[in-house]
């Protein structure tokens, strides 16, 4: 049994990819990083983590499309996903959704926002009203 939450961080930018990693690592999580949708897919598999934050902008596999494989692999089906995007707008939330994101985290934001962001997620999917139903709340669906 894993004592820390295990958050796989999915972010083209390294400079964001390392300043929220280390806040996260710094929150008690465990970080796995992955830098486009084939690493990010690759990553799930191999870690199982208890949330993953992805950017949808992605090189190679858009964070969408990432996500469509993960919700379609009976593997990573079950994994909480919260998009973590610039794109702000509803029509991308809704883009978000219906890719198969249980949520929807805006940036930039603040990494003590992102922490307390992702401890609702947590605790909502520990709850069981994740993934799928997505939570309901401004930030999420």
């Amino acid at each position: 049994m894993r004592t820390k939450a295990v958050i796989l961080l999915v972010e083209d930018f390294a400079d964001a990819r390392d300043m929220y990693r280390e806040y996260l690592e710094f929150s008690g999580f465990t970080v796995e990083t992955a830098c486009d949708g084939y690493e990010a897919i690759a990553k799930a598999n191999e870690h199982n983590p208890d949330l993953i934050l992805m950017d949808l902008s992605l090189p190679g596999l858009d964070g969408w499309e990432a996500t469509k494989r993960l919700r379609a692999d009976p593997a990573t089906a079950h994994l909480t996903i919260v998009a973590l995007s610039a794109h702000a707008l509803a029509a991308d939330w809704e883009r978000a959704r219906q890719a198969g994101c249980d949520g929807f985290i805006a940036k930039p934001c603040l990494p003590q926002d992102l922490v307390d962001e992702m401890t609702g997620y947590l605790r909502a999917a520990r709850a069981g009203s994740i993934p799928s139903t997505g939570r309901r709340s401004k930030k999420s669906f």
